[in-house]
């Protein structure tokens, strides 16, 4: 009789069993909400208890959630242990995956390429002196382009190594937002226009690569890029979701150039479209 569950020796039995839901989180200190209170790990990886995996997990209810993203972290550090900011070590972030796991999420490659390094060069606390898009393209080279289109194969690779560990997990792979807005806005955030628009042109390449790779590899690829236009770090406290070279503790951080409490959040709207 349907609705009726199947019986053997007078127990009832459930005719399908409820698939466990084992949510493995993976990245950097923008994944791991670097310094964002609360933290679940400070010394280690400044990992917040409300990154946007902490926050995903709730939502959609997961048996279980292995968040392993660390501040810092490179594709190196999901093969092979990194070494704790002030202490410890956190294992390799592949360790985190097995057989079970159902969903994963990957932001990374920002530390490959530099991109926060690249930020800090071109700060300029005079409105005039030396650009940092000149010098990174002296002689017709973009030395930042050359090196994330270089990088750009690994995004392939890491989607194929996370399908190995967990051949049943759907891998949505999640971009890096708007961090400053078209010509920039010094002296709030010191740099000069056309190194504001050089900054930023670089993140859009590092998506664009990102996105190429998950098409061609059948992970889900999460556009954060758009839906954070006009809450880069030129705009107001309370608007902003990323931050700028002095971080404001009223929006719930402490770490330059990085996502605050509010910008993590609105993650997950957009990783659970994908879902």
């Amino acid at each position: 009789m349907a609705g009726t569950a199947l019986t053997l020796a007078g127990f009832a039995t459930p005719a399908i069993a409820a698939e466990r839901q084992v949510y493995v989180a993976m990245g950097d200190s923008f994944s791991a909400g670097s310094v964002v209170l609360p933290q679940s790990d400070l010394l280690t990886c400044a990992r917040s208890a409300i990154n946007y995996a902490g926050l995903l997990a709730r939502e959609i209810e997961v048996d279980e959630l292995r968040d392993v993203t660390c501040g810092a972290a490179t594709t190196s550090h999901f093969s092979n242990p990194q070494k704790g900011i002030i202490s410890g070590t956190n294992p390799p972030q592949y360790d985190a995956l097995s057989a079970d796991t159902t969903l994963v999420t990957v932001g990374i490659g920002g530390n490959d390429v530099g991109l926060v390094g690249l930020a800090t060069s071109c700060v300029n606390l005079l409105p005039v002196g030396t650009s940092c898009k000149a010098a990174n393209t002296a002689g017709g080279v973009d030395k930042y382009a050359t090196r994330i289109d270089a990088f750009a194969a690994t995004y392939g690779t890491v989607i194929e190594q996370i399908r190995q560990r967990a051949p049943q997990a759907k891998i949505v792979m999640v971009g890096y937002p708007t961090g400053i807005k078209g010509g920039g806005c010094w002296p709030l955030v010191p740099v000069l226009p056309q190194d504001a628009d050089y900054i930023q042109a670089n993140i859009d390449r590092l998506n664009a690569r990102m996105a190429e790779q998950s098409a061609a590899h059948g992970a889900s690829y999460v556009d954060i890029r758009t839906p954070s236009i006009g809450h880069d770090a030129c705009q107001p406290i309370g608007v902003k979701w990323i931050e700028g070279l002095i971080p404001s503790v009223v929006n719930n951080s402490f770490a330059p150039l990085h996502p605050n409490a509010a910008g993590l959040a609105a993650v997950v709207p957009s990783i659970r479209k994908v879902l």
